[in-house]
Formats: C-alpha cells, structure tokens, sequence
C-alpha cells in the first residue's frame, strides 16, 4: 500500500463527483415484479451459483430504498450510480421505482447517475442478435423520456467486456455460453447498442453521457517473446477491442474483419462522442504464453485453447476474492490510455473501484480505497483528466457466481433481516468526503 498512508487524502479538483455504485440485479430483489432477466434464468439452474443463492431478493432495495438513500445522504456523495433493469421496465408500471428513486435522491441532494444496462438482459432477447442493439435504443428511449428531466448524467453499458468474455466465451456467467472467439458478435453488438443509445439520449436532451468499461493493466509473465505477444492478444481483447471503437472509431487490426454486418458503418455510431469516459479499476493481470492445460484463476477455468494464461501477480496483497492489490496500477492504466488515445480521450471518471473483505472493522478495505485514491490522484497530477469517483459498493449484495459469499459494500447486509450496518470504511470514506469540502 501507499507509505503515506493515514496522512489526508490529497485533494481533488473543483467539481471533482464523489459516489458510490450499485447494479439493480445484485440488490433490488422483487422478481416477480419485473419481467424475467438471463441471470434469472442462470441461477435457477443448479451449479450455477457457488451458494446455490438467487437474486430473488437480494438486499430488497426495490422496497428498501429510502433507507438506502438515507445511507447515501448521511455518507455524503454528490452522486449515486445505479443500474436500471430492463426488464423491470419492460413490466407494467416499472419505471415508477425509478421515478420514486429518482425523486428521493434529489430531495436527499445525491445525483442520480443511471446505467442503462447492467447484465440482466430481458430473457427473451439475445446479444447474438444484431437486433437487440435497436431493442435497446427503444428502451433507453422509453426511459430518457420518463426521467431526463431530472436525471443528467447517463450511463449506457456496464463492462461489455466481462458480459462477452465471462457470459458468452467462457460461460461463468449468465447466459452461460461458452462459445469462445465465437462470441465476438456479442462484443460488436453491445458496441453498437451503445452507439444508438448515445443517439437516443442526444435526442431526448441529454448533455452529460458516458460508459463504464473495466480496464486494468496487462504485464507480460516474463520478457520472453511468447510471453509478450500472448500478454498482447490478452489487453486487445479485454482493453483495445472496447475502448478503440468508442474512441478512434476503428478496431484493432485484424479484429473488423471478424465482427458480423457493415462495420464500417457501425463503427461511425459505436464512435458517437462521449462526455466522460467510466473505468471500472479492479487490478492488472498478469498473463503468459498458453501453458497446455486448463487453469483456474480467480474463481474462472480459462481454457487451455485460448492463446493465452493467466499468471498470479507474486508479492502483492490479495482480497478475499484472491483478486491482486495493485494501487499504482491504476495511475500506469490512465496515464497509458492518456498516452494511446491522446485528445479522443475524453474526461475520464472512475465508475467503480472497490473490494470484497468480510467484517465489519474492514480496515483492508480502508487501506485499499486509500491505495487506490492516492494513485488517482498521481494520475491527475499527471495530467489525466479525472473528474469523479465512485467506490463499488456501497451495500453488500448478490456478488453474482459468487451468490452471497463476497462482500464489497461499504455497509454490511444481514441477508436474513436486511438489517444495514455501516462498516468502518464507511465511516471511513465519509471522513475523507468531509476533508475534500
């Protein structure tokens, strides 16, 4: 962790947002007052979730929320990011619980961030169809004109490159697909749902758009020729492929050529201007030439036919999660992307950044939020335009495979009573709030 750790928290710019994230699926519960999702339909099959849990109620945010927003106003954020389901809003009368939401965040003076797409697809669509793409623009339109006269900041995606890579190419999350390279059409179509959304936004009025793709380093296992070009493939496939469409309007070398339909006219949508880019930080990888046989990395079984492996980052703090502590690899990520992308990048925000620690004196998770905002803040002393931060969480909740099991939230959730119970980086975090006023 950073030696300067326990002095204050360096300051931010003017104007800096301060929040906290969530999703709908990991925390609203209420299923049977929204149409059903493809994580719906992933959890009921067996094996599925290591827990053997279900999102059915999850933290009953859907009837909770004053209490959760009275969470948020005692903290202090400016802003809240959360996610709004799709196929709630597909069901009669669903977008009133954004609308009271939305209206008590206001009245509390959080902000309301939304995105529009957060895993739970609707169970009757299909990222494999160039179609869903338009059936997205039509829903975030639906939404837009409901709640664009209060809510100004917007975001379309979260992380298509997990939802592709761990939902469609390897299968560890819903739909459960393993098509490897095969599901490169999900990655291009999300891109261009993201595109027509960013389009449907601008034409209900909004002014303020960005995404959230997650982002981290990637650092060859060795110097070794096999090593650097595998560590390669790996940060096209997880960095370049999502973040080169958005922000050169191209893909990398010799991946358009894979993409299903016109790309070259899709790509002139995927590449509508943002207002901000969101990164999701989390930790770099570590990766190496194929080693002949499955590995299990982090709770995922990565195939030994992939032209890459995941290799452990030695020497460094682990969560419980088993994911790597790696603070200064989110000052080497932004400066990097400010390096690539020159001025297409546009203002960055950290849309999530958090870990998962069990307890409620969760001093590993202080030291790690503290970490982390001190790497930010190298990074802007660097030159990178960042202009807010959200920590993932603020309420334990359903850590997807993982069920119950791992705890990110800034408050603790009793799942049998619901009882929340602000742990000590909540406190934590407040205080640094405080000192930034």
């Amino acid at each position: 962790m950073a030696s300067d750790a326990g002095n204050p928290i360096p300051r931010f710019p003017a104007g800096f947002v301060w929040g906290v994230s969530t999703s709908a699926h990991q925390i609203e519960g209420a299923v049977d007052e929204r149409e059903p999702s493809v994580w719906d339909a992933f959890t009921a099959e067996p094996g599925r979730v290591k827990d053997g849990s279900t999102a059915a109620v999850a933290c009953d945010h859907y009837h909770r929320y004053r209490e959760d927003v009275a969470l948020l106003a005692d903290l202090g954020v400016d802003a809240y990011r959360f996610s709004i389901s799709w196929p709630r809003v597909n069901a009669p009368n669903g977008l009133d619980f954004y609308d009271r939401l939305v209206d008590e965040l206001l009245t509390a003076g959080v902000r309301p961030v939304p995105t529009l797409f957060h895993w739970d697809l609707p169970v009757a669509l299909d990222w494999l169809e160039r179609d869903t793409a338009s059936r997205f623009a039509e829903y975030v339109s639906v939404v837009a004109e409901r709640l664009g006269d209060r809510v100004k900041k917007w975001i379309t995606l979260n992380e298509p490159a997990e939802h592709t890579l761990l939902g469609h190419a390897l299968g560890a999350h819903a739909p459960g697909r393993q098509l490897l390279f095969d599901a490169l059409p999900v990655a291009h179509h999300q891109l261009l749902a993201h595109g027509l959304a960013v389009r449907a936004l601008r034409a209900s009025g909004a002014r303020d758009i960005g995404i959230a793709n997650s982002h981290g380093p990637t650092w060859p296992a060795s110097g070794e020729s096999a090593d650097v070009e595998a560590a390669g493939f790996y940060d096209l496939l997880l960095n370049r492929l999502f973040a080169d469409p958005l922000l050169l309007g191209q893909y990398p070398e010799g991946i358009a050529e894979l993409m299903p339909g016109d790309v070259e006219s899709d790509l002139k949508v995927i590449a509508e201007p943002l207002d901000w880019y969101g990164v999701n930080y989390y930790a770099p990888t570590r990766v190496g030439a194929p080693q002949g046989e499955d590995i299990e990395f982090g709770g995922l079984t990565i195939p030994a036919e992939l032209p890459f492996s995941v290799r452990q980052i030695e020497g460094v703090p682990v969560t419980d999660f088993g994911w790597p502590v790696v603070p200064e690899g989110l000052t080497e990520l932004l400066t990097g992307f400010r390096e690539r992308y020159g001025d297409r990048l546009p203002p960055v925000v950290i849309t999530e950044n958090g870990c998962s620690y069990p307890g409620l004196d969760d001093q590993d998770r202080i030291a790690y939020l503290d970490g982390h905002l001190r790497a930010l803040h190298k990074a802007v002393e660097a030159g990178v335009d960042v202009r807010g931060y959200f920590v993932w969480s603020l309420l334990d909740n359903f850590e997807w495979a993982e069920g119950y099991e791992r705890r990110f939230g800034l408050v603790h959730v009793d799942f049998e009573t619901q009882q929340r119970t602000p742990k000590s980086s909540y406190g934590w975090f407040r205080d640094v709030l405080r000192a930034q006023r």
